[in-house]
């Protein structure tokens, strides 16, 4: 078995157990439903929409799954709840499908703005993807923007030790916009393939958010307009529905192009990863279930759905 998919597999299983909480809450729920009825109503159809609701999959979500799974029932013509299961699941994987999930970025001389609120893994996140396109062979430079909360650099710098990347960063209080004109200036000197920015995210204050991002933005387009732009953010995933608004908000603010989702190990909110998809129409890009560089993985939502139900992956 290649490493990959040793990788692969070893995620799959950490992922299967890190949403044991969201498949208690749902699939275990869903279960009773299928096995309860005798007939497919609107009862039916109402007990599975509270299902997915409390699982933080999003009204939205929600009712286009039911919608799809409506219509699917009746061109199939089928009568069992039990039958219902399999196109529930398939509903599901069809809400998530954001067409194809670029990974541009990767094959571009690229700038990768990271932002997200203080305390979702946002800095770790970065120094994770550092150290995952490191092992790509890639060159990559860390710019340390987020100069507002006092450890961040000093935990950014941490991560680029380990990643053994280069690190570009400023004094506590400085300029983002700045440092992240100096990194571009070493990722062009350095021949870099992708410039990794940790920005900040004061939600809280969005005017200055707003501000700081358009600056940054302006620096960019001035001084490295021939690369690849993406905007992830970072979304914690055990806050459910407040990550979804998070994401709004930032999407009001940026040029979002995907997300991160964090700490979905141990929460009852991973439908959360269904609803952002969803609703935002922003492709969730990579999920975090633990503390290691292994553990943020990019996102494969047919992976997702099989781990939330405890689906096997089938061999390739």
């Amino acid at each position: 078995m290649s490493e990959e998919k040793q990788e692969k597999q070893g995620f799959f299983k950490r992922l299967v157990s890190g949403l044991t909480k969201t498949r208690n809450s749902i699939v275990s729920g869903i279960d009773s439903i299928f096995n309860g009825f005798t007939n497919i109503d609107e009862d039916f159809y109402e007990e599975i929409e509270e299902i997915l609701v409390m699982g933080d999959i999003g009204i939205n979500a929600t009712t286009k799954i039911i919608e799809h799974l409506k219509e699917q029932v009746q061109e199939q013509r089928i009568k069992d709840p039990a039958e219902c299961k399999k196109l529930l699941i398939d509903s599901i994987k069809h809400q998530m499908d954001v067409g194809e999930t670029a990974y541009e970025f990767e094959n571009r001389k690229s700038v990768v703005l990271v932002i997200g609120v203080n305390g979702v893994g946002k800095t770790t996140s970065v120094g994770k993807l550092a150290g995952k396109l490191k092992d790509q062979g890639k060159k990559v430079v860390l710019a340390a923007a987020d100069t507002f909360r006092a450890a961040a650099g000093e935990q950014l710098t941490q991560w680029a030790n380990r990643a053994g990347v280069d690190i570009i960063g400023g004094q506590e209080g400085a300029d983002p916009a700045a440092i992240v004109y100096d990194a571009i200036a070493a990722a062009k000197s350095r021949n870099a393939d992708v410039l990794l920015c940790d920005t900040a995210g004061r939600l809280h204050n969005k005017k200055n958010l707003m501000e700081e991002l358009k600056k940054i933005y302006r620096v960019i387009d001035r001084e490295y307009p021939e690369a690849y732009l993406e905007t992830l953010v970072v979304l914690d995933g055990t806050t459910g529905q407040n990550a979804l608004s998070q994401a709004r908000e930032f999407k009001e603010a940026a040029h979002v192009t995907g997300i991160i989702l964090t700490k979905l190990d141990g929460t009852a909110k991973g439908g959360i990863a269904v609803a952002i998809q969803s609703e935002m129409d922003i492709p969730v890009k990579y999920i975090g279930v633990g503390e290691s560089i292994d553990d943020l993985q990019k996102f494969d939502a047919d992976q997702f759905v099989n781990a939330l139900f405890d689906i096997k992956e089938t061999e390739e």
